[in-house]
C-alpha cells in the first residue's frame, strides 16, 4: 500500500483547521461569546480612564490655587501698608524704615516677593506677624481647628437634616409634609446665620439655660463639652445648607422614582428600602452633593459673624483682628489657608460625584470601545 503524500497545501489546511478548532474550543470555554483579548483590552481602557476626571480636577484646582495666591498677595501689596510705620510709629527714622523693610523683604521687586512668599507658603512657612513676631502658621494652627470642627459639625447636621427631610418629602410627593418642607426650606434660605444664632442664644442659652452662650472647648480635651459649645453655632450655620440639600434631593428623588429601573427592581421583588437606598438615592444624590460643595465656602464665610456672636477663637476672628491692625502677613496667610480648605473640600465632593456616576469615569473614546465590544459579542 502506498503511503499518503501530504502536500504543502494540505499541511496549511490542516494547520488552519487546528487553529480554528483551538479558538472555537477556547471561545466555548469562556462561555461569553467574546474573545479574551478584546475583553482584557476593554478592562485596561476602563482602568486607564478611571483617574482622568480626578486628574483634570487636580489640574484645575492647582490653577485656581495659584490664581488665588496671586490675588491674595496682590491685595496685600496694593494696600500700601508699611510695617515700619505700623510697628515703629511716627518716630521712625528713614534708616529704621529701611532696616525693617529689608528685614521683611519689602525692598525687593514685587515678583521676587511673590515667588518667595509662595515658595515658603507651599512648605508651610507663611511668614511672621508684623506686630507680635509670632509665626503666622502657628497662629493659624491654633485657630483653624475651631473652624474645621464647627464647619464639620455644621455639614453633618446639614446632611442629616436636609437629607432626611428631602427623602421623606419625596416619598410623600404632594402631601402635607412635602409642602411643609418646601415652605420651611424657602424661609430658611432667606435668614442669615447670625440672626439664627441670636435666636438660638436667646431661646436655648438665656431662657432655657440648657447651653452656654459662647466660648469653645477643644474636641480633644472634652468631646462632651465641645459638643455643648459647638452645637449652637454649628446649627446656625447648617440650616441654610440643609434647606438647599432638602430641596435639591427632594426634586432629584421625585424624578428618579419615576424611572423604569425602579419599576423593574420592584417587579423583581426587591424591597422598597433596597430600591431607595441601593439604587434611587445613589442616582439622585448628585445635585445634593454639589450643594454640599458650594456650602463649604458659605459656611466659612458665615463664620466671620457667627464667631463674633458666639465668641469663638477661630480663623475668621484672627483674620478680622489682623485686618483691623493691617497685619498683612496674617491676612494673606488666613486667606490662603481658607482657599486651600475650600479647594480640598471641592476635590472631595467631586471625587464623590465621580464615584456615584460611573459614566464620568469613561474615556472620551468609550463609544469606540463599546462598539468594539459589541462587534465581538
Amino acid at each position: 500500500m502506498t503511503a499518503p503524500v501530504l502536500t504543502k497545501a494540505g499541511t496549511e489546511r490542516t494547520t488552519a483547521g487546528t487553529q480554528k478548532g483551538t479558538e472555537a474550543g477556547t471561545g466555548s470555554r469562556t462561555g461569553s461569546g467574546r474573545s479574551w483579548s478584546v475583553g482584557s483590552a476593554s478592562v485596561r481602557r476602563r482602568l486607564a480612564g478611571a483617574p482622568r476626571p480626578l486628574g483634570r480636577l487636580l489640574v484645575i484646582t492647582a490653577t485656581v490655587f495659584l490664581l488665588a495666591s496671586l490675588l491674595t498677595f496682590a491685595l496685600g501689596a496694593l494696600s500700601e501698608a508699611n510695617p515700619a510705620a505700623a510697628v515703629l510709629g511716627d518716630q521712625a527714622t528713614p534708616a529704621d524704615i529701611a532696616r525693617m523693610e529689608a528685614q521683611f523683604g519689602l525692598d525687593r521687586p514685587l515678583y521676587a516677593q511673590y515667588l518667595s512668599w509662595l515658595g515658603h507658603a507651599l512648605t508651610g512657612d507663611l511668614g511672621v506677624s508684623w506686630f507680635t513676631s509670632v509665626p503666622v502658621a502657628d497662629s493659624i494652627a491654633g485657630a483653624l481647628p475651631v473652624d474645621l470642627s464647627i464647619a464639620g459639625l455644621a455639614l453633618l447636621l446639614a446632611v442629616v437634616i436636609g437629607g432626611g427631610a428631602g427623602i421623606v418629602a419625596a416619598l410623600n410627593n404632594g402631601g402635607r409634609f412635602d409642602r411643609a418642607v418646601t415652605l420651611v426650606s424657602s424661609a430658611l434660605a432667606t435668614l442669615p446665620p447670625f440672626l439664627i444664632g441670636i435666636v438660638l442664644i436667646v431661646v436655648f442659652a438665656v431662657q432655657l439655660g440648657a447651653l452656654p452662650t459662647g466660648g469653645y472647648v477643644p474636641l480633644g480635651e472634652s468631646p462632651g463639652e465641645w459638643l455643648r459649645y459647638a452645637i449652637l453655632p454649628a446649627f446656625a450655620l447648617s440650616l441654610d445648607a440643609a434647606a438647599s440639600i432638602a430641596r435639591q434631593l427632594r426634586t432629584s428623588l421625585v424624578g428618579a422614582l419615576r424611572e423604569n429601573y425602579v419599576t423593574g427592581a420592584e417587579m423583581r421583588g426587591f424591597s422598597a428600602w433596597r430600591v431607595l437606598f441601593g439604587h434611587v438615592l445613589r442616582n439622585a444624590a448628585g445635585p445634593a452633593l454639589s450643594v454640599l460643595g458650594v456650602s463649604v465656602p458659605v459656611i466659612l464665610g458665615g463664620a466671620v459673624v457667627t464667631e463674633k456672636i458666639f465668641n469663638l477663637p477661630g480663623i475668621a476672628q484672627l483674620s478680622l483682628q489682623s485686618a483691623e491692625q493691617h497685619d498683612i502677613p496674617v491676612i494673606q496667610g488666613t486667606l490662603l489657608v481658607t482657599v486651600a480648605v475650600v479647594l480640598i473640600a471641592n476635590i472631595g465632593v467631586n471625587a464623590a460625584l465621580t464615584a456615584l456616576n460611573p459614566a464620568a469615569r469613561r474615556q472620551p473614546d468609550g463609544g469606540r470601545g463599546g462598539a468594539a465590544e459589541g462587534s465581538s459579542s
